[in-house]
């Protein structure tokens, strides 16, 4: 079956099932929502596969607290206004005891107010937007934040690409990409770093050539993109295709299966920020590979797999140190997680509810992404 079919179908059965099925006494009602279709399907679809793999664990290992774990998945079609939708859904109907979701700033930054006012915990895997934690206090994220993200791609840039000149080129219509581009340019300027031009684009646009002929007039060493995998693609593409030939890079948005099925040869050679590679974990992330690739036929997980994964893993230990599911109190415990030991590296919880966590660099090279180095707070 088609991997898009597939998901959608996936979606349209998860969905049916929460909202048909009551909750038992003897379940833990999860809430998870996910771009499992529309233009960031790829984030949604891994996010949920690592969940889902951790709530099997989970469960066969007998629950939590005595109880098996209900994922109540619902899709927000990558679109604004659904996650909103569905969490109100989630939180309002199906009585979940927590949300974990979603992988873009943007659609966590419309869950979070609606999880803060019913004092139900939100764990977001992967938004790096700060404004997502300081919603309030029952927000809480695992993985690093923007200002740490764009401090090590400056001095990436600095270090590694000896750039002296960049331009920035970034998506006005999302929170993450704005918020990583201004942490960014703070960081290279900081460096001693030149910042040559600052260009914006639309999410979702086909064409970028005016903007990147006028990037390439500035005589950039290189060019910081931090948008999302489908555009940083084309932008690669009409990159070659104006002359732009300096290095071209991003954040951890870039992470996706389809940025090299799109760019094919035009990203060779890019570089990005992440969080995660199989490539560079310890024994725990080492069985998770392997884990991942029996249960989802051979495929090696990516940085959302492992954060799914890992902000299912951490709800469920702050849930057992709880001694409860009751909002208030698994709140408390997720505040106090210190060293946990997840997939993506140990994680504390700082007093901003963000993890203390370290980034790794990542290379396009031979159509694959290769390991570079790990970088520490």
């Amino acid at each position: 079956m088609n991997r898009r079919i597939f998901f959608s179908a996936l979606g349209a059965a998860v969905l049916g099932l929460a909202g048909c099925q009551k909750t038992s006494t003897d379940e833990i009602p999860v809430g998870e929502f996910a771009s499992l279709t529309g233009k960031e399907a790829t984030f949604g679809q891994s996010s949920h596969e690592g969940t889902q793999l951790a709530v099997e664990e989970l469960n066969a290992a007998g629950g939590v607290l005595g109880k098996k774990i209900k994922l109540l998945t619902e899709d927000n079609g990558s679109k604004p206004g659904e996650s909103a939708n569905a969490v109100n859904k989630l939180v309002a109907k199906d009585n979940v005891v927590a949300i974990l979701g979603e992988v873009a700033s943007s659609r966590s930054l419309e869950a979070a107010p609606i999880c803060q006012s019913n004092k139900t915990p939100q764990i977001s895997p992967s938004s790096t937007n700060p404004k997502v934690t300081e919603t309030g206090d029952y927000i809480f994220r695992v993985c690093f934040i923007d200002p740490f993200q764009g401090t090590v791609m400056a001095n990436f840039a600095k270090k590694t690409l000896k750039a002296q000149k960049v331009a920035i080129f970034t998506d006005v219509k999302s929170d993450y990409s704005k918020g990583l581009a201004k942490f960014f340019k703070e960081g290279f300027l900081k460096a001693g770093g030149q910042i040559v031009s600052e260009l914006d684009y639309n999410g979702g646009d086909k064409d970028f050539k005016g903007q990147l002929t006028a990037i390439k007039a500035g005589n950039p060493d290189g060019v910081f993109v931090p948008g999302y995998y489908t555009d940083a693609a084309l932008i690669c593409i009409q990159a070659k295709e104006v002359g732009l030939t300096v290095p071209i890079f991003g954040g951890d948005g870039w992470e996706s299966e389809k940025l090299t099925e799109i760019g094919k040869d035009a990203v060779e050679g890019t570089y990005f920020s992440t969080h995660y590679s199989p490539d560079a974990g310890g024994d725990k992330g080492k069985a998770f590979v392997e884990a991942y690739k029996k249960r989802y036929n051979g495929k090696l997980p990516d940085a959302m797999a492992a954060l799914g994964y890992d902000s299912a893993m951490i709800l469920a230990d702050a849930i057992k140190r709880a001694g409860s599911a009751e909002g208030p109190k698994v709140r408390d415990a997720l505040a106090a997680t210190k060293d946990f030991d997840a997939v993506t590296g140990k994680i504390t919880i700082n007093a901003q509810r963000d993890a203390d966590k370290a980034a790794v660099i990542l290379q396009v090279k031979d159509g694959k992404f290769k390991y570079i180095e790990t970088i520490a707070p």
